[in-house]
Order: structure tokens, then C-alpha cells, then sequence
């Protein structure tokens, strides 16, 4: 499996890659909106875990970008990271395109639990072996 990671926080993407490699899930690492699609043009994944707030475009831009594609690429499950506890934040992410939300701090099970939840909102999504 992999998974593009759009994150702008270097220590976040460590722990991201850590805990995934924990279930043999390969990560590709984006660190800013832009890259990360560029990445989505170039490569197939099968989830995109994608942060709420990055500087330049933000992850709800991203996501919006990706749901207006007219490929395929459009319905890979999107969950959004964030340490936004904001009132709006789930509304806002729901309403961009994203699949789920998660909030930092987390640990391994919400992690897995969180990627589940999203990955099973998509029919052509493969499920999760963990």
C-alpha cells in the first residue's frame, strides 16, 4: 500500500512514517500543498493522509483539488490531520472533499482506526491489513 503524506512538519512526517511502517505501509512524503499534487499527477496511492494547515495552499485547497480532477484520482480517500480543535474544523474538512478527520495528538490505534473509517467511505478502496 501506499500512502502520500502532505505535511509540512518534518518531526510530523518522521512519526507519520514510523507508525505506518509499523503495518508495512509504504509512505510518500510531500511538504507543502503544491508538491504533494504533483505527486498526485505522477504516482497511484491508494490513500492521501493530508494535513489541515500548511503555509502557501492549505489542505483544504488540496483536497478541493483533488475532488474537482476528472480521473479516477478524484475518489482516493482523503483523511485529513490536523491539530486544529476548532468548532468548524470537521465541517470544513467534510465539506472540502475529505473522507475523515484526525486529530494530533494520536496514537497507533486511532491512527489505523482513523485510516479504516476513511479508506471504507471509498467502494474502490483496498481495505487496510494491519
Amino acid at each position: 500500500m501506499l500512502v502520500l503524506y502532505v505535511e509540512d512538519n518534518e518531526t510530523n512526517s518522521l512519526v507519520m512514517k514510523h507508525m505506518l511502517a509499523t503495518a508495512g505501509i509504504e509512505i510518500a512524503e510531500a511538504r507543502e500543498a503544491y508538491s504533494g499534487l504533483k505527486m498526485v499527477d505522477q504516482q497511484s496511492f491508494e490513500l492521501i493522509l493530508m494535513d489541515l494547515r500548511m503555509p502557501g495552499m492549505d489542505g483544504l485547497e488540496a483536497t478541493r483539488l483533488i475532488r474537482s480532477r476528472t480521473d479516477a484520482k478524484s475518489e482516493i480517500p482523503i483523511l485529513m490531520v490536523t491539530a486544529d480543535m476548532g468548532a468548524d474544523v470537521s465541517d470544513d474538512c467534510l465539506s472540502a472533499g475529505a473522507d475523515g478527520l484526525l486529530h494530533k495528538p494520536f496514537d497507533l490505534d486511532a491512527l489505523f482506526d482513523a485510516i479504516a473509517q476513511t479508506m471504507s467511505k471509498r467502494p474502490n478502496s483496498p481495505a487496510l491489513l494491519v
